[in-house]
């Protein structure tokens, strides 16, 4: 009869990032479960469970990224075949949470996806939620079960303090939504922080920056959540340039690069693009942005779901 696998630790993944799922079993002294996500002829998803779970704590680390619908239905079926194999308690570990910029209605007759996603993960049989530096912090308040929102920004300061010491630095939020963000870095590097007031023409295109604050003979590091097609990145990062700027380096936790973002991010001035491996990085990515650092929040996430296994508290890690 094989062993019973109750109130054991058990980390699973799907194909978004295996990667980041083996560094954080290594980080964990665990080993990654066995499991089969496949397609079938016809391109549906399918899943196998290949070893014993019944009563066991799950964790699923999957991040919703490219191809985002892929990874968002392995990420559903995944858990519920845990929860049909009678997994204790389910914890959807997102590093990246798709969706979440679409977090409100900018229109008339738009939905609301991330609400969407949130419900449909729930319904799916997660029994809480981790992820990493939402878009908004109010997608936490579209769950009816726990989510931990981790932030990367100790693994990230712990580099730029390393990378400019010493130096005069100006935290730079490139627009308003992120000026908690950049304070809470701002804070912690001792520096000054600067906003970039931004206006849009549509969805992916910049019409306007005006900056607030003081970047003259300081090193500006911008901050943000996410680099996506870096048309804000580089115009923030030519803005402060104008306004006196030594040096612009770009920081945020999610690389996701879709084009025409290496094309922009290698004619711009920025010296330094600093980012997370949350989600994989794209070959053309590596190929062609040389002063690209990536940094692992394996230990991160390794140490939250300890905690979370545990019934320890996670929100310590920040205090």
């Amino acid at each position: 009869m094989a062993e019973r696998a109750k109130d054991e630790l058990e980390i699973f993944t799907g194909n978004s990032n295996p990667a980041l799922a083996r560094e954080v079993c290594e980080s964990l002294g665990a080993r990654l479960g066995e499991i089969d996500v496949g397609r079938f002829p016809d391109g549906e998803v399918m899943v196998e469970v290949r070893e014993n779970v019944r009563g066991g704590d799950c964790f699923v680390i999957q991040s919703i990224c490219t191809p985002p619908n892929e990874n968002l239905m392995e990420l559903l079926l995944v858990m519920d075949a845990l929860r049909r194999a009678s997994a204790k308690r389910i914890t959807a570990v997102i590093p990246y949470f798709g969706y979440s910029r679409q977090d409100r209605k900018v229109a008339p007759r738009v939905p609301i996806s991330a609400k969407v996603v949130a419900d449909v993960i729930t319904a799916a049989g997660a029994s809480r939620v981790l992820t990493v530096d939402l878009h908004a912090g109010q997608i936490q308040g579209f769950f009816n079960i726990p989510v931990d929102n981790l932030y990367a920004m100790p693994v990230l300061i712990q580099y730029l303090r390393k990378r400019i010491d010493n130096d005069r630095i100006s935290v730079v939020s490139p627009d308003a939504g992120g000026v908690e963000r950049a304070r809470a870095f701002a804070r912690r590097l001792n520096a000054d922080l600067a906003i970039i007031d931004k206006r849009r023409k549509r969805a992916s295109e910049v019409a306007e920056m005006r900056l607030v604050g003081d970047v003259k003979d300081s090193v500006a590091v911008l901050v943000d959540d996410m680099i996506d097609t870096a048309g804000t990145i580089t115009e923030a990062a030519r803005a402060v340039l104008e306004a006196g700027a030594t040096e612009v380096m770009a920081c945020a936790t999610h690389p996701i690069l879709s084009d025409p973002a290496c094309e922009r991010l290698s004619k711009s001035k920025i010296t330094e693009i600093v980012s997370t491996n949350s989600i994989p990085l794209r070959a053309k990515a590596q190929a062609e942005l040389p002063n690209l650092k990536i940094l692992s929040i394996a230990g991160l996430l390794a140490e939250a779901v300890r905690r979370i296994h545990n019934a320890e508290s996670v929100s310590s890690l920040f205090s």
